[in-house]
């Protein structure tokens, strides 16, 4: 008679789970806030709105990190794309206005590492951390057979909190506004899939890996300080699809942001990228944020004093385009 399986030879190591969830707490203790009611290893999450809020709107956001992990597996760098993780979905609740309130983060593998979790899930809570939420709860699956050795999966979800009257939707925004555009800090969490095959062609000295697994930079601490002045009319975070493809989504219709290249420094790494996968100019645009990870819209009165807060924030930013009437739904071009 053969002899009883158990859940360990099917592949899936119960007390390894358990023990990661034990050695994150406290890595999750560190982003609790106040509205916070019960945390990690429950079956839910339990958390109040801030009762600063009148009118509360609860605003949600999910994403992942891509696949800028496979260059984390070649690398064995698993620290920071946690920070990654978190940061592609508090700087999209952020465009609407809304302060990041609570984040939960899904883990995937075929057979489960502790080491290499708890590097990844540490990685959450810093981001978390510099967003000003909780990392109040998560999901650890080990699948065998579903993942590679040595690889997993990341999927995050937010939810952030805005006073209804203080949404930012962009119905404001007028030809004649201005585009102000904050600094990224590399790559961000976009455009992997070419970054890779330009890796693979070019072999890259040790400082140019390190720019392109740069964390995404988290601008929710300074611009909600900057939302509190009351002149930010729309904001666009810029992932996927360049600044043409996002920063269409915060205009109304009937307008057009015309994007000047040449108000803001290239950073090194998207001259290495463009030169080493002889990437068109136009391309470039379309796949990388170029240097520019958020863009907000501000009327032609407010341009110098927003300037002048996000330097004293500690954000490095340009004025890089304007608002001009478009025909139909809403474009941006890079001149």
């Amino acid at each position: 008679m053969s002899r009883a399986l158990s859940y360990r030879d099917a592949g899936v190591d119960i007390d390894a789970g358990d023990a990661l969830v034990e050695a994150i707490k406290p890595y999750a203790k560190r982003t609790m806030r106040a509205e916070v009611l019960a945390g990690i290893g429950g079956f839910g999450a339990l958390c109040r709105i801030p009762r600063k809020y009148r009118q509360p709107v609860l605003v949600s956001g999910t994403d992942g990190v891509g696949t800028k992990l496979k260059l984390a597996f070649a690398l064995g760098r698993h620290g920071t794309v946690g920070i990654d993780l978190v940061a592609m979905s508090v700087n999209d609740v952020l465009v609407q206005g809304a302060e990041p309130l609570f984040f939960l983060d899904y883990y995937a593998c075929g057979r489960l590492d502790n080491r290499i979790a708890a590097q990844v899930v540490k990685g959450i809570a810093r981001g978390c951390e510099l967003a000003g939420c909780a990392l109040i709860g998560g999901e650890t699956a080990e699948m065998p057979g579903m993942y590679p050795e040595g690889e997993y999966d990341l999927a995050g979800f937010c939810v952030g909190v805005v006073e209804r009257k203080k949404i930012i939707d962009g119905r404001s925004i007028r030809p004649g506004d201005v585009l102000i555009g904050l600094a990224s800090s590399g790559a961000h969490s976009n455009g992997y899939s070419l970054i890779r095959k330009i890796v693979e062609r070019a072999r890259p000295e040790a400082a140019m890996l390190d720019a392109l697994m740069a964390p995404t930079r988290i601008y929710v601490k300074p611009v909600l300080k900057l939302l509190a002045a009351g002149s930010i009319k729309g904001m666009a975070h810029i992932t996927g699809g360049g600044l043409v493809g996002n920063v269409p989504r915060m205009l109304p219709a009937g307008t057009q942001a015309a994007i000047h290249a040449a108000r803001w420094p290239r950073p090194p790494l998207f001259g290495w990228l463009q030169a080493q996968g002889g990437v068109a100019e136009d391309e470039m645009h379309r796949v990388f944020n170029c240097g520019i990870g958020m863009v907000l819209a501000v009327a032609p009165a407010n341009v110098r004093k927003t300037l002048e807060r996000l330097k004293r924030l500690g954000e490095v930013a340009y004025e890089i385009g304007s608002i001009e009437k478009g025909k139909g739904e809403p474009a941006a071009r890079v001149v």
